[in-house]
């Protein structure tokens, strides 16, 4: 099945560059953007139709290092792109007018996409990698709920300072060499107060796309770069009004919301997946569905957890994280605005950008408002139609309102406890699945061992007898067995349903195969009911030895089986 939908992925691409051919740069992002979704919802197809995590599992070392099995998903996600890249490359290359080695191109677009996981492939190995050492109290302080929490904001702050140093290695920035052009962005920003590490052309699609960006929060880990396409099409002061847009990103703090934003979502993703829950064990349409699916429940769980999710996180970025980029975009332009005296010059470069990127100045854009609608709002702030103050209001009333509604929405998801899933409605789903399970294997007694564990949970004594009767019928020596069904009866409250010569002889076979304190117990149990008070006492304090950590209970046990006296 892999095999066969990559074949169809190969002929779809080819099908699709046959019939949209890419004459500019518009064209091949418009194309690789489509492709890469296609290549998107195939994996998704492995991951959640053809149950990829099942393989992934079986991987060396993935029961130690358990983001072994995410990388290696991520990394068939990679390959699906490198067959999409090796077709596009020949676009590429007319669009560009350059000329590569098939390597040398998936190698480049490789290290961007990488990048762009870098901070998670990062986490989860050093996350794995430090619950491997050696040291019990930090492996407990790990698991703990202050484990997670701790090791992300130690990993942020790290990831702040160092991230964009790895980036501009992967993406192969280099420092503008010393000149007339670096000498006048580098005063220009010292005029405007603000510093950089580094000032750097940025070969993003060979240098040709016209933009520019800044990363980094700690200035002396900050990077202004550039695209040499842009820096040549531009004079002195239409450079110095794009710099100044970037320098409105650092004096905004528009890094740091971003930061946020992201920091916004894990909490929200983390916590949305106990409601999830909550709403499908509830629902009598998932149990329906449970029951006409073929395949594992476990499976059936994970897809309909995982899509919401997915919903979640495209919703996500492109409504709210969108909202936020655009508007921080605006601000940046309005700072610019600002330090330039006017939207002369700022206006230009956009038009400039939208002339040479193949007119694209009415092409809406969701991230940062089309390159026309930007001109049109810095002209009406030159002609005093709008307040460029306003939109500082605007967006820090923006921040406001997403930290309560964050609050509100962490508040009303932590009113679903784990105790209140796994109430009934997680048992609920547990006996769906079991009934499941019994349907596909009649035969196997391990299914029947945990039906009869979950209704004696329930209280539903004689159901849990019948199913642990089943149990040992299909497997007689099962010690496990044999001493859950000797407990409950010695131990059920309905008096007809107790058996205490059977749990007897059925403690007996249990201690035979499996010597364990909880079973000599339910030995000495049986023992001190059918009225053999010495065998009990001397097979409780068997339990102790066998047994320390729970010592005092089988201590309260063989007192009570010696304060009987000789009536059981």
């Amino acid at each position: 099945m892999f095999v066969l939908k990559l074949a169809v992925f190969f002929l779809s691409v080819r099908i699709y560059l046959s019939k949209k051919p890419i004459h500019l740069v518009k064209d091949y992002m418009a194309a690789e953007t489509r492709l890469s979704v296609l290549a998107l919802a195939l994996f998704l197809v492995d991951v959640y139709v053809l149950d990829l995590k099942y393989y992934l599992a079986s991987l060396t070392f993935s029961d130690k290092i358990s983001s072994l099995a995410g990388i290696s998903g991520l990394f068939l996600f990679l390959f699906y792109l490198t067959v999409l890249w090796f077709l596009l490359r020949k676009s590429y290359e007319s669009v560009f007018g350059v000329k590569h080695r098939p390597v040398v191109f998936i190698t480049a677009k490789l290290k961007l996409c990488i990048s762009l996981v870098l901070p998670w492939l990062i986490l989860s190995l050093l996350h794995d990698l430090l619950l491997l050492i050696p040291w019990p109290s930090f492996r407990v302080f790990m698991l703990s709920p202050w484990g997670d929490p701790v090791l992300f904001v130690v990993f942020l702050v790290a990831a702040v300072i160092w991230l964009p140093v790895l980036l501009i290695k992967l993406w192969g920035c280099v420092p503008l060499p010393p000149g007339p052009v670096r000498s006048h962005i580098e005063n220009f920003c010292l005029e405007q107060g603000v510093s950089f590490k580094e000032i750097c052309y940025w070969p993003l699609f060979e240098g040709k796309l016209l933009t520019a960006g800044v990363m980094g929060i700690v200035a002396n880990f900050r990077y202004l770069m550039i695209t040499p396409a842009l820096q040549e099409a531009l004079t002195a002061e239409e450079l110095e009004s794009v710099v100044a847009h970037e320098i409105g990103h650092v004096k905004k703090r528009h890094l740091l919301l971003y930061l946020l934003l992201f920091l916004g979502f894990g909490i929200i993703s983390q916590l949305s997946v106990k409601p999830i829950l909550y709403l499908l064990f509830g629902s009598e349409f998932f149990y329906e569905l449970l029951f006409d699916y073929q395949g594992e429940p476990g499976a059936l769980l994970a897809t309909l957890t995982g899509v919401p999710l997915i919903l979640l996180t495209l919703l996500y970025f492109r409504y709210v994280f969108g909202y936020f980029m655009r508007n921080f975009e605006r601000q940046a332009d309005l700072h610019a605005f600002r330090v330039m005296g006017g939207a002369g010059p700022l206006v230009r470069v956009f038009e400039k950008i939208a002339w040479l990127s193949g007119k694209v100045r009415d092409l809406p854009s969701w991230h940062h408002f089309g390159i026309g609608q930007r001109i049109d709002y810095l002209l009406e702030c030159g002609r005093g139609a709008r307040n460029p103050g306003g939109h500082d209001l605007k967006v820090y009333g923006s921040i406001a309102a997403y930290l309560v509604v964050l609050a509100m929405t962490v508040f009303f998801a932590l009113q679903i406890t784990d105790k209140l899933i796994e109430d009934q409605p997680g048992r609920k789903f547990a006996e769906s699945v079991l009934m499941k399970k019994l349907e596909l294997e009649p035969d196997n007694p391990t299914w029947h061992q945990f039906l009869g564990d979950l209704r004696l949970g329930r209280g539903l004594y004689t159901d849990a007898i019948a199913a642990y009767e089943k149990s040992l019928a299909l497997e007689p020596e099962n010690p496990e067995v044999l001493n859950n069904l000797a407990w409950l009866l010695l131990t059920v409250d309905h008096e007809r349903d107790k058996n205490r010569a059977r749990a007897l002889d059925l403690a007996l076979q249990a201690v035979k195969l499996h010597v364990r304190g909880y079973i000599l117990d339910t030995l000495a149990e049986a023992y001190w009911q059918n009225g053999l008070r010495e065998d009990a006492i001397k097979t409780g304090r068997r339990a102790m030895e066998e047994d320390p950590e729970n010592r005092e209970y089988y201590r309260q046990q063989v007192k009570k089986f010696e304060d009987s006296g000789s009536e059981s």
